[in-house]
């Protein structure tokens, strides 16, 4: 899934100062920040040193040497900043890094939105500890909302911090591992305070380029065919949650009753299950994506997708207008530092056309498989 999403918590020493002028509540969650984010530095240690250990297994040591050639060219081939981050490692001993809690209205795919120094506001809320975030949504639930927790393997500091390989995704498939460093890299490039989906489409739009180049340049016959199975199945689940977010989106702007939207709701919600279960049977019975419906199935499992999707077309329209990622990480913070009408009008420049042929097209596949 492209559910890596999470991030920015910022300099830990700022957020605690600031926390000191907030009322308890915020006290309590930038307290846990703090102390989340020193913890991960305090782990951490320079990958070289793990692998002088005789004391670390083999198989850690060659998936760490993989990323330091991952990191290096990250530098030298995708011009991303080079600087300390992922040159360290961290053994976390827990699944995940943070736990961020999504919500959502009852008839909407909008998320709610938590505004924190720096960084702005985001769709989400995180947590170094899980019942903490548990606890936090149950609050959400008590309220009406739709909430889900989720476990993130990593996230971005924006730079402030050198951010480490952690071992909640070293042990990923590669090229899951290239992904993500490239991904989390792409956002010290640029950053728009408050404009989730500019950041995570433009990370995406970079991890998916910067991937490609790394399968073409490092991988084998093995590895590519490998991705290549993952990302048509990551293809058809996001076909499979648009084509319900879409068809959530239209139910609630109906002019019906709440109660006939909530009904119209949960057979939605029960109707994604069996279409999921039917997919799987194609893919052989892979259940990568089981995690997705761990928790019963919501607004909130909905809410982000956009925001790492859809503008992802425009920034790789941009790519290629620019023609070198130099030129396009440039033209992409002259954005950045724009307001937020005038960024959202200068990528609508760059939104892909398209043609009625294609739409003909696509419509009569879908007639046909139906």
């Amino acid at each position: 899934m492209i559910i890596y999403a999470l991030k920015y918590f910022v300099r830990a020493l700022i957020v605690s100062s600031l926390a000191l002028l907030s009322g308890c509540t915020s006290l309590g969650y930038y307290a846990q920040a703090a102390q989340g984010q020193l913890s991960l530095l305090y782990k951490a240690k320079p990958i070289n040193e793990w692998l002088s250990d005789s004391l670390v297994n083999e198989s850690l040591k060659t998936k760490l040497k993989r990323v330091q050639e991952i990191r290096d060219f990250a530098v030298s081939e995708l011009g991303l900043p080079d600087n300390s981050s992922y040159k360290n490692y961290a053994d976390l001993k827990r699944p995940f890094v943070v736990w961020n809690v999504v919500a959502t209205p009852e008839f909407s795919l909008v998320p709610e939105q938590w505004c924190f120094p720096v960084a702005g506001c985001v769709d989400y809320r995180g947590y170094y500890d899980k019942d903490a975030a548990l606890n936090f949504a149950e609050d959400l639930r008590k309220k009406g909302l739709d909430v889900r927790v989720t476990g993130v393997p990593a996230y971005s500091t924006l730079g402030w911090f050198n951010d480490p390989v952690l071992s909640t995704f070293i042990h990923y498939p590669e090229p899951e591992v290239a992904r993500l460093i490239f991904h989390e890299l792409a956002h010290q490039v640029a950053y728009a305070a408050g404009d989730s989906p500019f950041n995570e489409s433009f990370a995406t739009a970079v991890e998916e380029v910067g991937l490609s180049r790394w399968l073409d340049a490092r991988g084998d016959d093995t590895m590519r065919d490998g991705y290549r199975i993952y990302k048509d199945r990551r293809n058809e689940f996001m076909a499979l949650l648009n084509k319900y977010r879409l068809q959530l989106e239209t139910a609630y702007q109906q002019p019906i009753s709440d109660d006939e939207k909530r009904q119209r709701k949960s057979e939605l919600m029960l109707s994604i299950q069996t279409d999921y279960s039917v997919l799987k049977q194609t893919w052989g019975g892979y259940s990568g994506y089981d995690r997705w419906f761990n928790e019963p199935v919501s607004n909130a499992h909905f809410a982000l997708i956009a925001t790492y999707n859809d503008l992802v077309p425009e920034f790789k329209a941009l790519m290629a207008e620019q023609k070198t990622l130099p030129a396009f990480y440039k033209a992409v913070k002259v954005l950045a530092e724009s307001d937020a009408y005038t960024r959202r009008q200068m990528l609508e420049r760059h939104k892909p056309v398209v043609h009625q042929s294609a739409v003909k097209s696509e419509s009569n596949n879908t007639a046909a498989s139906q």
